[in-house]
């Protein structure tokens, strides 16, 4: 089964045999709700393309996000920590496709695929760093470094430079007032490393963005790679058991 997902394609070819017969292509389209707060998380979905936020709710009508995924990962992972419903949604913020798989099924194949189950507590891992990392940036950094690390996170799961986004949605993710996203973006657009119009973002110097984050983007990144790739005792671990 051909797989883009990046947990899926490190697993070793028996264990992904476990799970294909139950993977079920689908579609991400955007504002697509995967998993109501509080409700049973009825699938769980192994991205391929597009990007879904994952956001809590403190008060009527605000909205937080604290994580993003991409194909780097999995939506749905409380399953894995052994709950079926958690305060947060998750829904769709880019548009794209998913292997998903009914809770059920994934809860029986993991004790029969032990090397995915130990992958998926290291990427677990990787998006508490994720969250963790998001949350000091959000309190320390300027909006400006703070919005093209967003806008890299996004572009590393997309399949192309220009991307659907709205600066509301934009200062919604970011936790800050529209007018305050539109300077950010401005400044950006001025340095020449996007292109913003009718609700499309186009990564025009990739170089010139990540030069214009802060160092939050890095280690977000090198801690996905350094857990999900690993060194060569990581690699003897995933394949032991």
């Amino acid at each position: 089964m051909a797989v883009r997902n990046r947990l899926l394609t490190r697993l070793p070819p028996e264990d992904l045999e476990i799970v294909s017969p139950d993977l079920e292509p689908v579609q991400l389209s955007l504002r697509k709700v995967l998993h109501e707060p509080f409700e049973p998380i009825e699938y769980v979905y192994f991205v391929e393309q597009g990007v879904v936020s994952l956001v809590n709710e403190p008060d009527d009508g605000n909205m937080v996000e604290f994580a993003t995924i991409g194909r780097e990962g999995m939506v749905g992972f409380p399953v894995l920590l052994g709950t079926h419903s958690v305060p947060s949604r998750a829904f769709v913020q880019i548009p794209g496709r998913a292997l998903r798989m009914k809770t059920a099924d994934f809860e029986r194949a993991l004790p029969r695929a032990p090397r995915l189950q130990k992958l998926l507590l290291r990427y677990t891992m990787a998006l508490l760093n994720q969250i963790a990392q998001s949350t000091s940036c959000n309190r320390l950094h300027e909006v400006q470094e703070r919005c093209a690390r967003w806008l890299l996170q996004t572009h590393d799961r997309v399949d192309s430079d220009t991307f659907p986004l709205t600066q509301e949605f934009l200062a919604l993710m970011l936790g800050v007032h529209r007018p305050t996203v539109s300077i950010a973006a401005a400044m950006l657009q001025k340095a020449g490393v996007i292109q913003y119009s009718r609700g499309q973002i186009a990564v025009i110097d990739r170089t010139g963005l990540e030069a214009a984050s802060c160092n939050c983007y890095r280690l977000i990144r090198d801690e996905y790679d350094r857990l999900l790739e690993g060194d060569e005792v990581d690699r003897r671990f995933l394949r032991s058991g």
